[in-house]
């Protein structure tokens, strides 16, 4: 980078600081020599001190060379800087004394090595912190920043401003509060308004910005402001939450997107950690699937109960490298880690000889079922691999487990396995009822299963979809104005399973309170507005994004339920409920898991369509997606037959 014109190089700013700073020093000694004694060079030859002038300016100046004065930059000077500055005066004015103690034709009063280390002091560091006053005003003045109005005018509030004003990028007008108390007050500077000023303030500073600075509220409580902030043209961010704040992982002007969990309003309840614990402390527990959205978090959250093993159980690679990782980083950190064994096993869950050994091998006594193939459309595409990887590895892992008396097996299910629509969702409602036949049979291995909705930050979410399309300017895509969906955190999901687990008592149905469904059109609006955009439709069509509807996907429902029937209890934790539904018996199950096995084996997706259809109940057995690659392989297959029955032309006599 070239250097701007006229700017002095480094070794002559330095020499003009310390020249300046000797000049400095011999001004603060004369000083300090006329304020105790007006009438001092009258009695005194000032020839005689000129030595002492010159020897205070050289010694001063070598010390502040030494303590690092001169390496600090003006415009970044702060209370490090203050403390050198500090030090060096204060051993310039003992060296003077010692010069005068030493020198018997010099002769000082007491008092004024005192106030001439005031007068340094006031001098030498008063004049470096006024030129970078100076600097920072010039600079504002010549680099706008972007106004921004900052609601919360907490101690949150406070330090954001704090911390904005040392910066280049963002120039905070004014502070927003709910709170009475506060409305009228002038904190650092800046007035407090109350919310219903915000459209006057965004108009008379031209503001496109307002930073969330309450780190501490509810997501309750931030849904509330969010939704009086919708109507503005503003773009909604926030400061990080106060944990992350307190424990160093960030800083309090670290500016982010809103979270979508503050859209939704969910407050989460606090995990019980018995239940947390009961399952997982001094055991070994194995997690399936454990590279992925659920199974990881299962992992970050198992690793802080104390675990005595950890086995990760995958197939997808680098999901699984990831994880380990990470969980290596974590165990560094933990008081606990180092007894802690991470194992991570790379394989299918329908590799029966490899679970069976995993079990066996480590002792497992708690299994945490997350591997399945979860999305819709894809599995609708490719039911074969579907069926293989849901049903045939659940029952696999749920057989090894009760052949090896596992103590627990929770299973992690989907609203969508209520009278499913999809092959997804037929396949997990047959998972769900190997764990129930194979407990009603007596099994040693208390088996439950977890169903919940929608997690938010998976692969699969909506969220990070929208964020990527209002991006680019849109268009936001959206299958069907009225479809709704259940929203659950995957930190809280990840929570509740594992409590789920921690009080089943066998073939256990737990449902997890997802509170009220979302509808997906309201979520995509509400992303554009805090964004600060406008939706472009018939009634504005200079908005900036557009919402289109792409029409529902195959296997797609309108509406997610999480009951097959209406018989639900509650249990020991608010959040979660136990459902009583019907189940196959396990004799018919292995018919079906026969003829099921038989129709992959064919790469018969009608067939297997059918067969899930006898299984689950509501399931239709209507082919949604033609999958190329099978219909390929049974047109291959078909050839292939057919050329066996072409007659030979000639017969071969005996």
């Amino acid at each position: 980078m070239k250097s701007a014109p006229f700017s002095l190089s480094r070794p002559l700013k330095h020499s003009f600081m310390m020249l300046t700073d000797g000049i400095l020093i011999v001004l603060a000694l004369w000083l300090s020599l006329v304020l105790v004694d007006p009438r001092f060079f009258a009695l005194h030859q000032a020839d005689t001190y000129t030595v002492l002038f010159a020897l205070s300016a050289v010694c001063s100046v070598a010390v502040f060379y030494q303590a690092g004065l001169y390496r600090t930059v003006l415009l970044y000077m702060g209370i490090q800087s203050g403390l050198v500055i500090f030090k060096g005066i204060t051993i310039s004015t003992m060296l003077i004394g010692l010069i005068v103690y030493v020198t018997d034709a010099l002769s000082l009063p007491g008092k004024v090595l005192v106030v001439f280390w005031m007068t340094a002091l006031l001098s030498v560091g008063g004049l470096r912190f006024a030129i970078k006053l100076m600097m920072q005003n010039v600079l504002h003045n010549f680099r706008p920043r972007e106004p921004v109005i900052i609601y919360g005018a907490g101690s949150s509030g406070m330090q954001l401003v704090a911390a904005l004003n040392n910066g280049e990028q963002y120039l905070p007008v004014a502070f927003v509060d709910d709170s009475e108390a506060l409305v009228g007050n002038t904190v650092h500077g800046i007035r407090v308004y109350s919310p219903a000023a915000i459209r006057e303030l965004i108009d008379d500073y031209a503001v496109r910005q307002i930073l969330l600075a309450m780190p501490s509220a509810t997501h309750g409580e931030r849904k509330q402001i969010l939704n009086k902030l919708e109507c503005y043209p503003v773009h909604v961010r926030t400061v990080p939450d106060m944990f992350d704040i307190l424990s160093g992982n960030v800083a309090v002007d670290e500016i982010r997107d809103i979270d979508i969990e503050d859209l939704l309003g969910r407050d989460i309840v606090p995990p019980d950690p018995q239940l947390m614990s009961a399952c997982i402390r001094a055991s070994n527990v194995l997690i399936t699937g454990a590279g992925g959205s659920i199974g990881s978090e299962l992992c970050r959250q198992i690793i802080k109960l104390k675990p005595s093993t950890m086995v990760l159980y995958d197939n997808f690679e680098y999901g699984l490298y990831t994880i380990e990782s990470e969980l290596k980083e974590i165990q560094k950190l933990l008081e606990h880690g180092r007894d802690i064994k991470i194992i991570a096993m790379l394989g299918s869950i329908r590799n029966q000889d490899q679970v069976e050994s995993a079990l066996r091998k480590f002792n497992i006594r708690t299994v945490y079922h997350a591997a399945a193939y979860k999305h819709v459309p894809m599995v609708e595409k490719n039911v074969v691999e579907g069926v293989r990887n849901n049903v045939f590895g659940t029952y696999v892992l749920a057989k090894a487990a009760d052949k090896f008396q596992v103590e627990n097996f929770v299973f992690v299910s989907t609203d969508k396995a209520v009278r499913p629509a999809n092959v997804m969702g037929a396949t997990k409602r047959f998972a769900e009822q190997i764990l129930q036949s194979l407990s009603a049979r007596g099994s040693r291995t208390k088996f439950s299963m977890v169903r919940f909705g929608n997690v938010l930050g998976s692969s699969g979410s909506v969220v990070p979809l929208f964020r990527r399309q209002i991006a680019r300017g849109g268009p936001v895509t959206v299958t069907h104005s009225e479809m709704t969906r259940y929203f659950m955190t995957v930190q809280e999901a990840a929570q509740l399973v594992i409590q789920a687990g921690s009080i089943a008592s066998g073939g256990d149905v737990f449902v997890l309170d997802m509170h009220d469904p979302v509808r997906i059109v309201d979520l995509a609006k509400k992303m554009i507005h805090l964004m600060g955009y406008i939706i472009k439709d018939e009634h504005r069509p200079n908005g900036d994004i557009a919402i289109e509807y792409t029409g529902l996907r195959p296997g797609e429902k309108l509406y997610e339920e999480l009951l097959i029937g209406e018989q639900v209890t509650g249990t020991d934790h608010p959040k979660i409920m136990r459902a009583e539904e019907d189940f196959l018996s396990w004799e018919a199950l292995q018919d079906l898991l026969k003829r099921l096995e038989h129709s992959c084996a064919a790469l018969d997706p009608l067939q297997i369509r059918e067969v899930l259809s006898e299984a689950i109940g509501g399931f239709i057995s209507k082919e949604t997606v033609r999958d190329p690659l099978l219909e390929a392989q049974k047109a291959a297959r078909q050839r292939e037959d057919e050329s066996k029955k072409v007659l030979p032309l000639f017969k071969t006599s005996a």
